[in-house]
């Protein structure tokens, strides 16, 4: 079983930076697709960015230029650089991986509140 651990959410001020890492361990070596998740109370599970082999990544709308994924195959790991932090960005970030199944971590908190 593949598991995630992300970690590096927080509190920040409008207009802050946070970065967010993942670690993936396990059988992960069918892992194709990695990358980020958020879901705001009372609001679906949305696409953040995500990282697929051979492919250009998959940014929203809402966060492209402000946010960058990046991901280090030699450690397994996934990142999420977030600058020019807004309040609607506060909401629980969720690191994904898919193989053939989709994979989830246990989500980290991302509150951006003056």
């Amino acid at each position: 079983q593949v598991q995630l651990v992300e970690s590096g959410g927080g509190w920040v001020q409008p207009g802050g930076s946070l970065r967010l890492s993942c670690a993936a361990s396990g059988p992960i070596g069918w892992i194709h697709t990695m990358g980020w998740y958020r879901q705001a109370p009372g609001n679906q599970r949305d696409l953040v960015a995500t990282l697929t082999r051979g492919r250009d990544p998959n940014i929203a709308d809402s966060v492209r230029g402000r946010f960058t994924i990046s991901r280090d195959n030699a450690k397994n790991a996934v990142y999420l650089q977030m600058n020019s932090l807004k309040p609607e960005d506060t909401a629980v970030y969720y690191c994904y991986a898919r193989s053939e199944t989709r994979y989830w971590g246990q989500g980290t908190q991302v509150t951006v509140s003056s």
